[in-house]
């Protein structure tokens, strides 16, 4: 199997192994991992995200973990631009990139193009922000939907940033942002992608989840929790979404105890997996869809 001239894309639910499993693959094929994986960018919240040490990345060289201040709003638009570049790099040095991660959104970019939408200016981005803080989020998406109409099927209502961003691009551009879409441009060929997901069922993954959570709690998840508290993120920011935050706050202000938030965890991040685990389902049918078991067969074909 000759993979010199691709792009390795790596991809999985939540606790499924892919960091690890991308290392093997790397190694075997002299290539660098990339992330792409939209939690794993903020440098204070290792191990929430469940990023992988250094001390563990086998002398392979990771791309783009823990690079972002959490106060930073970073969307796939950034991480697209940032991405190519990497990968232009590590061609450059007769390396192959290996790109892993779970955010199905960064994959669907880097693959099917991101549409260029006009800069909005700071001030209406502003004026758009303190609207939804002031009517709340539910009589935000009212408004929202009577703006652009195509928000009502196509956004979560307590999508807070999604929300905000659709309101912003059809208020300045007069063009909903799902037209705008529909504009993008295609940056490679499916010819130079080489696509796996690690298709773990949903029952498979929950003791794997509840050992990450178990983990997280021994590596100091609440100790990294308080610092970000003190960092004082503003709400609307994307790292606020990150599973632990809300139910570890929670825990410190005695509204849970320790066993209940680790549950609260474990079910949060269940219901991710199946988020994830559905989007692959509509997204990804042109991946390979290895089963867990059969990995370290791959690994050998290559």
């Amino acid at each position: 199997m000759d993979l010199k001239s691709k792009i390795i894309l790596i991809s999985g639910p939540t606790a499924s192994g892919k960091s690890n499993f991308a290392i093997k693959f790397a190694k075997k094929i002299n290539g660098e991992i990339v992330n792409a994986d939209s939690m794993q960018i903020y440098k204070e919240l290792k191990i929430l995200t469940a990023r992988l040490e250094k001390k563990n990345q086998q002398n392979i060289k990771h791309h783009l973990y823990g690079f972002q201040n959490v106060r930073k709003n970073f969307s796939t638009g950034h991480w697209l631009k940032i991405v190519l570049k990497k990968i232009k790099e590590i061609q450059k040095r007769n390396k192959i990139p290996v790109l892993v991660g779970g955010t199905g959104l960064y994959f669907k970019a880097l693959t099917e193009g991101l549409v260029t939408i006009p800069n909005i200016p700071k001030k209406m981005r502003n004026k758009v922000r303190d609207l939804q803080k002031k009517i709340g989020q539910k009589k935000f998406f009212n408004k929202l939907i009577k703006l652009d109409p195509f928000s009502k099927d196509k956004i979560n209502p307590n999508d807070i940033q999604r929300s905000i961003r659709a309101y912003e691009i059809k208020q300045f551009t007069k063009i909903s942002i799902f037209e705008w879409f529909k504009k993008t441009k295609v940056i490679f060929n499916e010819n130079d992608f080489f696509k796996i997901y690690i298709d773990f069922s949903r029952s498979d993954l929950i003791e794997r989840i509840n050992f990450r959570v178990e983990r997280m709690f021994k590596d100091g998840a609440v100790r990294e929790v308080k610092k970000f508290l003190k960092l004082k993120v503003p709400k609307v920011n994307s790292a606020n979404k990150i599973i632990g935050i809300k139910e570890i706050s929670n825990y410190l202000k005695n509204i849970h105890n320790l066993a209940e938030t680790k549950e609260l965890i474990a079910i949060k991040t269940r219901q991710y997996a199946k988020r994830q685990i559905t989007w692959s389902r509509g997204q990804m049918t042109n991946w390979q869809k290895i089963k867990p078991n059969n990995l370290n067969t791959l690994i050998k074909k290559i």
